[in-house]
């Protein structure tokens, strides 16, 4: 598919830098090596249906305030979930964030 990244810390994530909002992230070489394989899978699916056949990823849609996007998980035991809005049936993912807070927690 085509993934476009609209986050720039997320690209910087992604190739290794870092710096940025994320840069946490990027010392921890497990978490950082999941988000690539995610990624990359993201990259080669046919289509959606491909990413929601894989389990290992929770794919869903969002509801409430999130209606639109979908997202899907990095690492087990982990909140950070890669959230993202679909385009073109399928054919299209925008990136939108890594999001460390998960959205359905409540206080």
């Amino acid at each position: 598919m085509n993934v476009i990244i609209e986050d720039e810390d997320l690209e910087l994530l992604l190739l290794g830098e870092k710096k940025g909002k994320y840069k946490k992230l990027a010392k921890d070489t497990k978490f950082k090596d999941r988000l690539d394989d995610v990624y990359n899978f993201l990259v080669r699916a046919i289509d959606i249906n491909q990413v929601k056949l894989n389990s290992r990823l929770h794919y869903e849609k969002l509801l409430g305030d999130r209606s639109g996007q979908s997202s899907v998980r990095i690492m087990n035991g982990r909140v950070e979930r890669l959230i993202f809005t679909e385009h073109d049936g399928g054919i299209t993912i925008k990136l939108i964030e890594l999001n460390q807070m998960h959205y359905g927690d409540k206080l």
